[in-house]
């Protein structure tokens, strides 16, 4: 499947011309493997959890955010791919549009494969598809092992987000509330601003 067609869900949910989110590219081929958690304040606070497969973000929405506590089993459920170019994107998706709310970058940066099969290391794809995944992250919040497992198939499947059992790990530092703000502009989601589009496109200053 090409970066295009993944992102027919996304582009149909949004209107482009009303949010600032970006549309995204037309053939990205960008392979970088990188990574992004954005919170969300939309009609429920959550994070996004995003990792860069085949030039587009496969993203996992976790209530409660990811945790430095191996023996935290956060809540993953899957939402559709993203352009590569949402992992920049910051401020205020406009009321009335999918996921109005606000938005910040809470963490980024790279990640490196680690999900095996039989000794042999699975593509990202793959691991995805079978429903296990396991990746070191390299953020400015998050480090080390995590994994990706799902434990509920069909219409509405369910993931589980946990932190691996390494020198990264850290049960007494609740990372999510200790460390709130945006690593691209040290803002809280309390104190983002942005472009809101009002009707016919027009940009009005949130």
């Amino acid at each position: 499947m090409s970066p295009h067609s993944s992102l027919v869900e996304y582009r149909g949910k949004r209107h482009f011309d009303r949010t600032p989110e970006p549309p995204g590219g037309e053939t990205s081929k960008s392979n970088e493997p990188l990574f992004v958690v954005q919170k969300h304040q939309a009609s429920r606070l959550h994070y996004d959890f995003r990792l860069a497969v085949d030039g587009v973000l496969k993203s996992w929405s976790v209530p409660k955010g990811p945790s430095l506590n191996p023996r935290d089993k956060r809540l993953a459920v899957p939402t559709e791919d993203h352009p590569l170019e949402y992992r920049k994107f910051e401020g205020i998706i406009p009321a009335g549009e999918y996921g109005a709310g606000r938005v910040i970058v809470w963490d980024a940066g790279r990640y490196r494969n680690l999900t095996e099969r039989d000794g042999k290391l699975v593509p990202m794809d793959e691991a995805i598809a079978s429903g296990h995944v396991a990746v070191w992250l390299e953020g400015q919040k998050l480090k080390g092992g995590f994994a990706l497992t799902r434990i509920r198939d069909g219409r509405k499947p369910i993931w589980l987000l946990v932190k691996m059992n390494d020198e990264h790990a850290d049960p007494s530092f609740d990372v999510v509330s200790r460390r709130p703000e945006s690593v691209l502009t040290g803002r809280t989601i309390e104190q983002i601003e942005g472009k809101q589009m009002a009707a016919g496109g027009k940009a009005a200053r949130a």
